[in-house]
């Protein structure tokens, strides 16, 4: 059984999805949190179709990729940041419309590398697609914003 993470950390990944412009634009919501796994989820808008009038391949991958690094997180020591290094996905089923989750499970965290696999499916629950992807983990390494950078950099200077 997954034991769900404290409302706290679920709150804090919410914020973390809101803060990228790009999954704010894309829609995805932070569904579940719990220790080695994450559960994302987005409705079809028109703005996800392709000229096939269904969801585009790259909003599925973007959605799993975000899945499995918030799963990811929930493996590794605070204050490792993770990057995505690889990521293969198959399409098994067309998405014509409705919500749409993905469910991110660690494999396996390492020292350097996170292992995560990601289901995705649609409102009738059949997979649509699957993938796996390879995190880079770079603890004690913060990512930041170049604005983040450059407010950090004045309010150092400005303690001097």
């Amino acid at each position: 059984m997954k034991k769900q993470l404290a409302r706290e950390f679920v709150e804090f990944a919410r914020s973390r999805v809101r803060l990228s412009k790009f999954s704010a634009l894309m829609g995805f919501k932070v569904e579940k949190l719990f220790r080695g796994g994450a559960v994302v989820s987005m409705r079809t808008a028109d703005h996800h179709r392709q000229i096939h009038n269904v969801m585009h391949g790259g909003v599925l991958a973007a959605l799993a990729d975000t899945a499995a690094a918030i799963a990811a997180y929930t493996a590794v020591p605070r204050g490792t940041e993770v990057v995505t290094v690889e990521l293969k996905i198959n399409y098994l089923l067309p998405v014509g419309g409705g919500k749409v989750r993905a469910e991110g499970k660690v494999l396996r965290a390492g020292r350097n590398f996170v292992v995560v696999e990601c289901d995705v499916r649609n409102q009738k629950d059949a997979m649509v697609a699957k993938a796996l992807m390879t995190f880079g983990a770079a603890p004690g390494h913060e990512m930041a914003s170049d604005g983040e950078k450059k407010s950090a950099a004045r309010k150092q200077r400005s303690a001097h």
